[in-house]
C-alpha cells in the first residue's frame, strides 16, 4: 500500500529517495514540531510544523550525501573481461603483504646506510650501488657496477658478499 504524496514532499521528488522513507522522516519532524511548538512565539502550528518536517528531511538527505562520499577500497566498481568483480583495491595497488615487504626493505636499507662506515671504500661503493643507497635510489646490477668500476662481475660479487657479511656481523653483534 502506497501512502498518498504529501504536499511538502513534492520538492524532494527528484532526490531519488523512496517517498515512503521521506514520509517516515517527515513524521519524525512533525513529532518534534508538536513537542517543541510554543504558541506564544506568534507562529501558526502548521507553518512551524512544515518547517520542522522540511528540516528533518533536509538533515536526512545531507547525512546520506556525506555517507555517499565515503568510499571503501573494497567497493565494487565494475567487472573484468571474465565477469569477475573489480574493486578499488584491485586497481589502486598492492596487497598488504607487498606493502609490508616494501617497508621492511626500506628499514633494512636504512640499517645498511647507518653502518656503511665499517666498510672500506670499494665495499661501500658496491653496496651503495647494488642497493640504491645513493641519492638516485635506483638499484644497479653487479654487471653495471663492474663496468662502472672497471672490474669483473665476479669480483663485484665477491666484494658484495664480503661487505654484506661484515654488515651481517655488525647487525648480529648489535642485537646481542
Amino acid at each position: 500500500m502506497t501512502s498518498p504524496r504529501v504536499h511538502n514532499l513534492k520538492k524532494f521528488d527528484n532526490t531519488g529517495e523512496d517517498m515512503e522513507d521521506l514520509i517516515s522522516i517527515g513524521t519524525i519532524g512533525l513529532i518534534k514540531a508538536i513537542e517543541s511548538y510554543r504558541p506564544n512565539k506568534g507562529t501558526k502550528l502548521a507553518t512551524f510544523a512544515a518547517r520542522c518536517i522540511e528540516n528533518e528531511i533536509l538533515m536526512h538527505l545531507r547525512s546520506l550525501k556525506k555517507t555517499k562520499k565515503d568510499v571503501s577500497l573494497h567497493d565494487p566498481i565494475g567487472t573484468d573481461k571474465e565477469g569477475n568483480e573489480i574493486t578499488l583495491i584491485d586497481i589502486l595497488g598492492s596487497d598488504a603483504d607487498d606493502i609490508v615487504k616494501e617497508v621492511d626493505l626500506k628499514i633494512e636499507k636504512s640499517k645498511i646506510y647507518r653502518n656503511l662506515d665499517i666498510l672500506d671504500d670499494r665495499e661501500k661503493e658496491v653496496v651503495v650501488g647494488r642497493f640504491g643507497l645513493d641519492t638516485g635510489g635506483e638499484e644497479r646490477t653487479q654487471r653495471e657496477i663492474a663496468k662502472e668500476l672497471g672490474i669483473s662481475r665476479s669480483y663485484v660479487s665477491r666484494i658484495e658478499k664480503r661487505a654484506l657479511m661484515k654488515l651481517y656481523h655488525e647487525f648480529y653483534k648489535a642485537k646481542r
